[in-house]
């Protein structure tokens, strides 16, 4: 089993600071307590998604505690729930695979791909970024015009190299499993060569302090390169991203044209990502 520094589930401090006299049975309640939620993460991890009335039977306790770990655990950044099932939330020691993120959310991440291939007008080279989202938005480009499309995501070059119209041009380098994207320094050189008409960025997390930021440093110098050599950027991300900050920032809410994201994000959040210079669009 992971430690808790690895996962990053932190002690209940409601238990903190009561009676040592009460001792020993306080101390294993409050240690199985800690080892229950670092499994029930590990298990989100591991399997992407989970339905919440699997828990008990999977970690050996009641529906109410398991209510009690998850409240416990989303206070910390590490899950999230919705509609009865619990995910992982990506952070600076953990990002999800390809496969989880294909299971969660797909009508905002088809709206939100509909509307960034709208962005593309009369731009005739353009920066993809790995990860699902750039993918869907791959997927919803036409053949109407002449493109020629640099992107860091295996999936997204096999994808478009197969339509006409399409040139397509990968970067090398080392792949990622859990994304099957390419990111190291060869990928950055070749970046730092281009001039894009357009980028369309995604991000692990988007916050109002750190801007778009990313788990991986390697991931993060190729997306900060690819926006700043390009006439116009757009940033693609489902609403959980927002208010959420993994390791590595690369670029600002400012360095963007349009943020757009699905309407599943909420008012008062989307009006402080406003404030805060976003050009915010809601799907």
């Amino acid at each position: 089993m992971a430690s808790e520094e690895a996962v990053g589930v932190v002690p209940d401090l409601a238990d903190n600071g009561r009676d040592s006299g009460r001792g020993a049975s306080r101390e294993n309640g409050r240690g199985a307590s800690r080892e229950r939620r670092l499994r029930a993460v590990e298990l989100v991890r591991e399997r992407g998604e989970l339905e919440v009335v699997d828990l008990p039977a999977l970690l050996g306790a009641s529906v109410e505690t398991i209510r009690r770990d998850l409240r416990a655990l989303e206070d910390q950044g590490l899950v999230r729930r919705t509609y009865g099932r619990v995910f992982a939330v990506e952070s600076g020691v953990f990002e999800s695979s390809l496969a989880s993120r294909n299971r969660d959310n797909a009508e905002e991440h088809l709206r939100i791909a509909k509307a960034a291939a709208g962005t593309i007008r009369h731009a005739q080279t353009i920066f993809l970024d790995e990860g699902l989202q750039t993918q869907r938005v791959a997927e919803q480009l036409t053949d109407d015009q002449p493109l020629t499309v640099v992107t860091a995501s295996l999936p997204i070059a096999a994808y478009l190299a197969q339509r006409p119209n399409f040139r397509v041009i990968v970067l090398g380098g080392q792949v990622r499993g859990n994304t099957l994207g390419v990111a190291d320094a060869f990928g950055l050189e070749l970046v730092r060569h281009f001039s894009f008409d357009l980028a369309i960025i995604g991000a692990n997390g988007v916050s109002v302090e750190r801007g778009m930021t990313t788990p991986d440093p390697a991931v993060g110098s190729i997306k900060a390169a690819a926006v700043r050599n390009a006439t116009r950027a757009v940033f693609v991300g489902a609403h959980y991203k927002f208010g959420r900050t993994t390791f590595i920032s690369f670029a600002q809410l400012t360095d963007f044209d349009a943020v757009i994201t699905g309407r599943e994000l909420g008012a008062a959040l989307a009006n402080r990502f406003s404030a805060a210079g976003a050009r915010m669009t809601r799907v």
